[in-house]
């Protein structure tokens, strides 16, 4: 008897999921959920791929998704303009969807006020519903670390800041993915507080220190645990997936810069609704979607990212609490200006 109630139980909470994260749906909107909900995703399929899955088929909506880097999804997006088919932008990082601000639609306040309000676009007063409205919201949150191998380095020996690591000590030593989105972010989080001398400064110095240029994180992590570098900038949560497949014995752990240094900045994955879209329907409902609880579950649990969402959510163990990291004091909603950073890129060489 006790297993059968447990299954009528499952079975209730399965059938109940859609409408306690969709709700009731009309007549017209059950028409619209019948078009393709395009997403641009700069986030890589093995990461989101599996949870717009599951918005599809709990919503009955069909989903089409093109991937590629956030960069590359900024640059196609504005080359579209009005035409372009997306529905929805989902980034990697806030400084890509601070790039095509211009393109999105303001959102209800009743997306908007699911998120932290550190994590979303300055909100705007709507003077038609007199409710504040935002542009875009993040979705989750992720720490910028350094990762290193501890049989190679102990604790005393790791940098303190960012700035150490020009020290001609590590020259030969280091890794870096210039190219990827979310060292942008960072880079452009640096320009912001560092000012644009100090940032260039910085680096030069890394360049002087000859880095090993990787296409993304992951295999920075992998080439710490090699022992082929001694550290990596990197993203929190590669590390966890890692340990997860491997086991606690993998050589490589993050060590975060806990003084308020630019290194340590928090940055969120985020999402917003494109102006030109023509289903706005189906991506309002993407977007609670992968806010709800079965969505933030799924990032803390299977990605090892920060839930924004904390109520029913339970943390992830692994994950350090990240209200202990002693992040830098940003606005992370000014993180758009990834055209002068590339462009700085590209001047000291890091980038063709």
């Amino acid at each position: 008897m006790e297993l059968t109630n447990r299954f009528v139980l499952r079975l209730l909470i399965f059938l109940m999921t859609p409408i306690l994260i969709f709700g009731c749906t009309s007549e017209s909107e059950l028409t619209e959920t019948k078009k393709d909900l395009v997403i641009y995703s700069g986030r890589s399929e093995s990461l989101v791929g599996p949870i717009i899955e599951q918005f599809s088929e709990l919503s009955g909506t069909p989903v089409l998704v093109k991937y590629g880097k956030t960069a590359e999804m900024v640059s196609l997006l504005n080359e579209e303009g009005n035409k372009t088919p997306a529905d929805v932008f989902y980034a990697q990082d806030p400084g890509g969807l601070g790039a095509v601000i211009d393109m999105l639609d303001s959102m209800s306040a009743e997306i908007c006020d699911i998120i932290p309000e550190w994590a979303v676009s300055p909100k705007e007063y709507n003077i038609t519903d007199h409710t504040m409205k935002c542009k875009w919201i993040g979705i989750t949150g992720r720490a910028r670390t350094l990762v290193y191998n501890p049989n190679v380095l102990s604790e005393s020996e790791l940098p303190i800041s960012m700035m150490d690591l020009t020290d001609p000590k590590w020259k030969g030593k280091l890794g870096w993915a210039p190219s990827n989105g979310s060292f942008q972010a960072m880079l452009t989080g640096m320009r912001l507080t560092w000012g644009e001398d100090k940032t260039k400064e910085w680096l030069l110095g890394i360049m002087s220190n000859e880095p090993i240029v990787y296409p993304k994180n992951t295999p920075q992590v992998q080439s710490v645990a090699d022992k082929e570098i001694q550290i990596g900038m990197v993203n929190h949560y590669y590390l966890h997936r890692f340990i997860a497949d491997k086991g606690e014995n993998f050589p490589a752990r993050n060590h975060y810069l806990n003084n308020g240094d630019i290194g340590s900045v928090i940055l969120v994955s985020g999402a917003g609704i494109l102006e030109a879209s023509d289903n706005k329907s189906s991506a309002e409902k993407f977007m609670k979607f992968i806010t709800s609880k079965v969505a933030q579950q799924y990032f803390a649990s299977q990605v090892y990212e920060y839930p924004l969402v904390t109520d029913g959510v339970k943390p992830n163990r692994m994950l350090k609490d990240l209200e202990s990291l002693n992040k830098p004091e940003i606005d992370i909603s000014q993180l758009g200006d990834l055209e002068a950073t590339q462009s700085l890129l590209i001047e000291v060489g890091a980038l063709e």
